[in-house]
């Protein structure tokens, strides 16, 4: 049945604000209070991890919050800058520029928008989880290795990208730290990792921001100490939202759109991969927690529209983030109107507040990205996946060491690829081809109802039983038990009451064991051909072939048919 324009875009905030009242409103609204004061310091910190700047962060957390609010398919998704992202932004930018981080954006928006309407939200769902916790912790790792230079104040103005050499770098320049401002990273560390336990309505990050930010200014006007670098000493200030800007399709050697396009694919192919799986797993998980249920596609349709748009405002890739989603829910937040409101106390920080951002020190934000890539790593899931079988566990460390050492991109499919190949090896391991000669057991679950203690098997007859799909995994397999069997039989039954589907191959390989038989004078009868996979062999003619009465619907009917070309 086709899925109808409204089933596949269908915004919550729509079908939230007919039934909603003055009661929901008050919650919503200290909701979102809560949760843009939770996204001041990480989406700054975000922002300035990704290569760009703190305007750029709190620009993104604001339009892309707003839209992904208005247009998503959940109730109470945050959307806005998240950690995920970092890499692959600060990756495209090296290579790209701003102007092709823009181009790489708009594009994994456009394609988060043709998953929703191509109705792809619940294939995305299966994307195997030890390749979601690898890429995650390698991300992790990428994020925690990104904060060396400004936690020990190092003070390098170039730090190469890759893994390896950006710690050969920082152990080379080791002589360098500043020990005021590793000491302000640390105590920024433990603050947030204690307010919790003294209050859980406060965020920790924001209170080491205060207290940091307050510490270093009188350090620097009343002691001297001037060498704690703030955002303000590398950063212009953030004054409003930019004016949109068409970005520059000049990318060095792509002159033309589709030169563009053909480059910074994979980038935006990465981006929206990543935006999908984190959007929805979040929407998932605050399912979970308030009893409803999304609508996916509608949700990639809304992170698709704001990816589009963010970029013309010189913001950076969004996506639904699962922290912020999860406060908006404890603090009661139940309508998209509380991701509105977040997106506009964000404004009103951008508006009025700007001229103090400068003032965070940047060991402080280096605090903030640690303990977020702490809470990113997962590694009590790489501990219990441990546990697990070790094909699962080679997945996951691979994915992990192909992000950590590669990109993000090579990780990703790769790591796909990989459980897919491990995928298929198992279905072919449990797909099972017996042989019978003699008689057949009743008791083993016939695809006729029988009261016959045994089923003989006439002379020159032989059976072969398919248990599992008759796929290009299983193909292989069927050819070598048919070779191994050592008299040549006047009649072939392949038994497929437990196939549940057949592909090309299967087909093909069904196909040639067909014409083969016929050539040495070896009738091929089916049994139990269910009616998904019989309609599949009438599409390919094989009932041509085969000859329509040699399509038997049980074993009984095979086995009279057979015996009648034996007689």
């Amino acid at each position: 049945m086709k899925a109808s324009f409204k089933d596949v875009f269908s915004p919550k905030l729509f079908s939230c604000i007919k039934r909603y009242d003055k009661g929901q409103f008050i919650t919503d609204f200290m909701a979102g209070i809560i949760v843009g004061i939770v996204a001041i310091p990480l989406a700054i910190a975000f922002g300035i991890a990704s290569g760009v700047g703190p305007t750029e962060g709190l620009v993104t957390a604001i339009i892309a919050g707003l839209l992904i609010s208005l247009f998503g398919g959940s109730k109470v998704q945050i959307g806005g800058p998240t950690g995920a992202f970092i890499v692959i932004i600060y990756g495209i930018i090296q290579d790209f520029g701003l102007s092709g981080l823009m181009i790489a954006t708009i594009m994994a928006g456009v394609l988060l928008i043709l998953m929703g309407f191509m109705q792809l939200g619940s294939i995305i769902k299966f994307v195997p989880y030890p390749v979601i916790v690898g890429f995650t912790g390698g991300i992790a790792l990428t994020i925690f290795s990104t904060q060396m230079n400004d936690l020990f104040g190092l003070g390098l103005e170039k730090v190469p990208a890759d893994f390896i050499h950006k710690w050969i770098c920082y152990f080379q320049n080791i002589n360098k730290i500043n020990w005021w401002s590793f000491g302000t990273g640390i105590v920024s560390l433990l603050i947030i990792i204690f307010t919790p336990k003294i209050s859980k309505k406060i965020p920790g990050s924001l209170i080491a921001i205060i207290i940091a930010t307050v510490a270093v200014f009188i350090l620097k006007n009343y002691f001297g100490v001037n060498s704690i670098q703030t955002i303000g000493d590398l950063y212009e200030l953030p004054t409003g939202i930019p004016t949109p800007q068409i970005p520059d399709m000049n990318l060095g050697e792509s002159q033309n759109l589709i030169g563009v396009i053909r480059k910074l694919f994979p980038a935006a192919f990465t981006i929206a991969m990543l935006g999908a799986i984190e959007s929805l797993l979040s929407a998932m998980v605050a399912d979970g927690v308030i009893g409803d249920k999304h609508n996916s596609n509608t949700e990639l349709i809304g992170q698709g529209i704001a990816n589009v748009i963010v970029p013309f405002f010189g913001g950076i890739p969004a996506t639904g983030a699962i922290a912020r989603t999860m406060t908006n829910i404890n603090n009661g937040g139940r309508t998209p109107v509380a991701g509105i409101i977040h997106a506009f106390v964000l404004l009103l920080v951008l508006l009025f507040l700007g001229k103090f951002v400068g003032y965070i020190p940047m060991p402080c934000l280096a605090g903030v990205l640690i303990f977020v890539a702490y809470n990113m790593s997962g590694w009590k899931t790489f501990v219990s996946l441990w546990k697990s079988p070790k094909s699962d566990f080679s997945v996951l460390m691979v994915t992990f060491i192909l992000t950590v050492i590669f990109d993000l991109t090579i990780a990703i499919e790769i790591g796909l690829l990989l459980a897919v190949v491990l995928f298929l090896r198992r279905t072919s391991e449990t797909s099972v081809i017996r042989v019978f000669h003699d008689e057949i057991d009743p008791g083993e679950n016939l695809d006729v109802a029988v009261h016959e203690e045994k089923l003989i098997i006439p002379a020159g007859i032989e059976v072969y039983e398919i248990d599992g799909p008759y796929f290009f995994g299983i193909a292989n397999k069927f050819d070598e038990v048919m070779q191994s069997v050592a008299e040549t039989p006047k009649v072939r039954i392949i038994r497929m009451r437990k196939v549940p589907f057949i592909d090309s191959t299967g087909l093909h390989n069904l196909e040639n064991l067909c014409i083969q038989s016929q050539k040495a004078g070896i009738r091929v009868v089916l049994s139990g051909v269910n009616k998904h996979v019989e309609k599949t062999l009438i599409k390919a003619r094989m009932d041509v072939l085969l000859g329509k009465e040699n399509i038997c619907s049980n074993i009984n009917e095979a086995l009279e048919k057979a015996s009648d070309y034996v007689k």
